[in-house]
């Protein structure tokens, strides 16, 4: 057997936890050996469940990088804005990466990341989650053998959810586009990176509207006051209540309620976090910026059409995927976990249950960390489900939604990337 690879996790949130757990999942594999994050609490959480020494905790990921430390690989699971800089510096050392999505906020950076790997000629996956979940891998797999004939037409919708928006995107970290990334970026290259995987190839050109409509102050409730604890009249009946969501909930450790006091779920630490924090604050008052609902058309080479719809207004969440094609037409809700697909000439359906795996991401993060583990031991780049190439070619798809959002006019892919 193989040394396990000596692996750093720089960022402690949300993803640097879950993908950390996943690679140390495989101790024949990987070893946990460094984590860095500015927040200590954090740094120490995470390196207390990973087993990381303190010699091996550092106070982000600069120090990291300064204090010489030798690994074979790194996490980065920075915020969105703060990826290119740890990225180059780690490839420039020569150490395979796992960058989580969106690799950065913008074009010119994530042409920097991926011109950094080629130099590198490192082993660098991209956290595109819905490539390595089981059913919605089974899906490609069945267009793929022709289950329907020829792709002629996807629609996909994205369900947020109306309370995962307040979180996120209104209240969270990723709410305003310039502390972050544009909402198309930060929640949905997911999806333009699933379509393009399921046609084989990104986009030539779309057009796309969208608004932030709803979460805004002439929104708010009479007497509405900034924050859920600061006497407001309508607290007791508002499905927003910052109090309902994160203090007053059976699992305060859980997501989402652990994300606003990460390191002490008493119910005190949560109260004073609501109080205080980002988190309490009255969802129609807030500095969001980003859209509440978004739609884009979109054509694909060989003439396939394509939709997709984001919004923050249902009650369930996953997406739900349309596929007309030629002899037939495929149906999948990773809510239910189900693939339906009908044939013309028989008008037979058939019905694919996929049984919800554990782990982040439905699985996905443990797929992901295993491909990326064994591409590195056997020197195979082709086991890579995702590189920084072929993201690249779908983070430009979102960044030309984002154009044509603001510009109202449709955008040629080809044109952005200077081709």
């Amino acid at each position: 057997m193989p040394s396990p690879l000596r692996i750093a996790i720089l960022g402690c949130g949300g993803r640097g936890n879950s993908i950390g757990s996943a690679l140390h999942g495989f101790p024949h594999l990987a070893t946990i050996v460094a984590v860095a994050d500015p927040d200590a609490g954090k740094a120490q959480q995470l390196g207390d469940k990973l087993g990381v020494p303190a010699s091996g905790r550092f106070a982000g990921w600069k120090e990291f990088v300064a204090s010489g430390m030798q690994v074979d690989g790194a996490v980065i699971a920075t915020m969105d804005k703060d990826h290119v800089d740890p990225a180059e510096a780690c490839l420039a050392r020569g150490w395979h990466l796992i960058l989580e999505k969106p690799m950065a906020p913008n074009l010119e950076d994530c042409r920097r990341i991926e011109a950094a790997q080629r130099k590198a000629g490192t082993m660098v996956s991209v956290c595109h989650s819905l490539r390595y979940q089981k059913a919605f891998r089974l899906v490609r797999d069945l267009l793929r053998q022709g289950a329907i004939g020829r792709i002629m037409s996807i629609d996909l919708l994205e369900q947020v959810v109306w309370w995962h928006q307040a979180h996120s995107f209104v209240r969270g970290n990723w709410g305003n586009s310039g502390r972050s990334a544009p909402m198309i970026l930060a929640k949905s290259c997911h999806d333009m990176d699933y379509l393009a995987f399921l046609v084989g190839a990104p986009a030539e050109r779309l057009s796309s509207y969208g608004h932030l409509s709803y979460f805004t102050r002439a929104n708010a409730p009479k007497g509405a006051p900034a924050r859920c604890t600061d006497n407001c009249p309508h607290e007791g009946t508002c499905q927003y209540s910052a109090l309902k969501r994160y203090v007053y909930v059976d699992d305060r450790a859980g997501w989402p309620a652990g994300v606003c006091s990460p390191t002490d779920h008493s119910l005190q630490a949560h109260l004073k976090a609501v109080q205080t924090g980002p988190y309490g604050r009255c969802v129609w008052q807030c500095d969001n910026d980003v859209v509440d609902h978004q739609v884009i058309a979109m054509e694909f080479p060989g003439e396939i059409t394509a939709t997709f719809t984001m919004t923050a207004f249902t009650q369930e969440g996953g997406r739900r995927l349309r596929v007309h094609g030629t002899d037939g037409v495929l149906e999948f809700s990773d809510h239910a976990q189900e693939i339906t697909v009908t044939t013309f000439a028989t008008g037979n359906t058939q019905k694919i249950s996929v049984a919800k795996e554990s782990g982040g991401h439905g699985g996905g993060d443990t797929r992901m960390a295993r491909d990326w583990l064994d591409a590195i031991h056997a020197k195979d780049p082709s086991r890579l489900v995702t590189t920084p190439q072929e993201s690249l070619g779908t983070h430009a798809m979102a960044f030309a939604a984002e154009q044509s959002r603001l510009e109202r006019r449709p955008v040629e892919i080809a044109s952005l990337l200077g081709k």
